[in-house]
């Protein structure tokens, strides 16, 4: 009897040990589904179909495009944060619902830190501070000296309140010694019309909205807000180069998922991601959008980036007291 159940025991364990390769060897043997927390047609939603489509050599599996927008991202994150930790839900996050939302909303269901199993950070896409041309300051430190002499003149564009472009803003104000009023808006494209109409002096916003107003003069830029300069703008140097050390506003973009999925599963969706940004199309995508590849595409470095980045935008959010329910 003791025989028999020691035999029943270490077989048990042996299962038990052989369960995530068994599970890496056979995965995945059905559709993925990647799931953007945004709608379709932005450009988050482009980056991930293009990415879907260059996964089905590596993977062996068709990758299904799944939109759950809504709450800034935080809706499609719940989701699969609460999804069976299989390898077959992962999510398409950015800055918002995988490093700002966890401080800037009073009750989320999940925690970019704890809720996920990171898989590979896949670069960022820097903002670019841009004025309208009416402004009169061509430098940073033009524009800081102005707001300083002409408080109340200017005022910044955002997307809506709690976005990466009005956290741009809020940041740029306390590094800068500024008071530039925040302008909310429901979108990039409302606010860039009033901006290029002149009802807004500024705004942080995406290098690909930018890029064809600045190169065609109906929009200034001042600097790069990331810490390094864009190969769309190889001219144009970052805000920190000008003077205003440290700042960087980018969007990262990264993949997770659910916390508890086999680490040889994570590992087999690491080095099928890898192999896709090495696709010529994905390749195109990131330069036409102007994200730059992440250096660390590991998934520790992920990890390590998302710790980063929460205390940074909490402690921003908290000091400014901005707050969504």
């Amino acid at each position: 009897m003791k025989k028999a159940l020691a035999t029943l025991l270490a077989a048990t364990a042996l299962c038990t040990l052989a369960g995530p390769a068994a599970a890496a060897d056979s995965y995945p043997d059905r559709p993925i589904h990647l799931v953007v927390p945004f709608p379709p047609g932005g450009p988050t939603d482009a980056l991930a179909r293009r990415l879907a489509q260059a996964l089905n050599k590596p993977l062996g599996q068709t990758v299904i495009v799944e939109n759950k927008a809504g709450a800034g991202g935080n809706i499609g994150s719940e989701y699969v944060a609460q999804s069976k930790p299989d390898g077959y839900t992962v999510l398409f996050g950015t800055s918002g619902p995988l490093a700002i939302n966890v401080s800037l909303y009073k009750r989320l269901h999940y925690d970019p830190r704890t809720s996920f199993a990171p898989i590979i950070r896949i670069g960022h896409l820097p903002n670019i501070l841009v004025v309208n041309p009416k402004v009169p300051a061509k430098t940073l430190q033009e524009l800081i000296a102005y707001a300083k002499q002409n408080p109340g003149k200017l005022t910044y564009a955002s997307s809506g309140n709690g976005a990466s472009s009005h956290l741009a803003g809020v940041l740029f104000n306390q590094m800068a010694g500024t008071d530039i009023q925040h302008i909310p808006y429901k979108g990039t494209g409302p606010a860039l019309n009033d901006l290029l109409g002149g009802q807004v002096t500024m705004s942080f916003t995406d290098i690909l909205t930018a890029l064809p107003h600045v190169k065609n003069g109906t929009l200034r830029a001042i600097g790069l807000a990331s810490a390094q300069r864009s190969e769309a703008l190889p001219d144009l140097p970052t805000l920190d180069e000008e003077g205003l050390k440290g700042y960087d506003s980018s969007v990262f973009f990264g993949i997770v998922a659910p916390k508890g999925t086999p680490a040889p599963v994570v590992d087999k969706l690491n080095h099928a991601f890898i192999e896709a940004m090495s696709d010529p199309a994905v390749k195109s995508t990131l330069a036409t959008q102007g994200i730059v590849r992440a250096a660390d595409q590991t998934p520790q470095g992920l990890a390590d980036f998302i710790g980063q980045q929460v205390p940074k935008w909490a402690a921003l959010i908290h000091s400014a007291h901005i707050s969504l329910d």
